[in-house]
């Protein structure tokens, strides 16, 4: 998340939506910048409005991205990781030993079917529909931008704030990462497509 009191504004961070890279952005630009103390950086609308309720009045954005693009790319973080440990690379080891999810994800699932079948019974994040980062009882995000659309959307953000832009340096990215469509199994495609069925009525997304 990020909070800007000065702009009155909340970025919920919804994990494997680009907000690695929209975190670093609103970092440079927000001099008051800040998250709500003893909450994950991935903590829910209503979790952070509970904290701290007069959150509520900020205008607040969120990001999602296709369910099934999303199941794949969070895999494959998990591997990339697995394997900079397995070579020893410089800080891996402790990162993986300190994420009991990258961790657990890393040992129980040898491979994408594994990890979209049985992961999210596993672990409660993979089966959370992105639609409830973003809402609460009584709120929803004022705007809603898609991973898909990343730099148009963020743009706008900007432009509503009064915000300098400059083109994104993304990160996190995985340029040699298959399209998803390509190795996904007609169970797993129905898999994900129970799993986040809100999504995918809420944002029209399609596989």
């Amino acid at each position: 998340m990020v909070i800007s009191d000065a702009q009155r504004f909340l970025f919920v961070h919804v994990q494997k939506t680009g907000g690695s890279t929209i975190d670093n952005r609103l970092d440079e630009v927000l001099p008051d910048a800040r998250a709500v103390k003893g909450l994950d950086r991935h903590a829910r609308l209503g979790q952070i409005i509970a904290s701290e309720p007069e959150l509520a009045s900020y205008w607040t954005v969120g990001f999602v991205r296709n369910p099934w693009a999303r199941m794949l790319s969070w895999f494959r973080m998990v591997e990339r990781f697995k394997e900079r440990a397995e070579k020893h690379r410089k800080g891996a080891d402790a990162f993986m030993k300190k994420n009991p999810f990258i961790k657990g994800v890393a040992e129980h699932c040898p491979d994408f079917e594994t990890f979209v079948m049985e992961g999210p019974d596993r672990w409660n994040r993979l089966a959370t529909p992105q639609i409830n980062y973003l809402t609460s009882k009584t709120r929803r995000a004022d705007f809603i931008g898609r991973q898909e659309s990343l730099e148009a959307d963020l743009r706008a953000v900007f432009a509503r704030l009064e915000l300098p832009w400059e083109p994104l340096q993304s990160v996190n990215v995985d340029k040699s990462r298959p399209d998803y469509r390509e190795v996904y199994t007609d169970p797993m495609r129905r898999r994900v497509e129970d799993l986040f069925a809100r999504d995918i009525a809420a944002f029209d997304y399609r596989f």
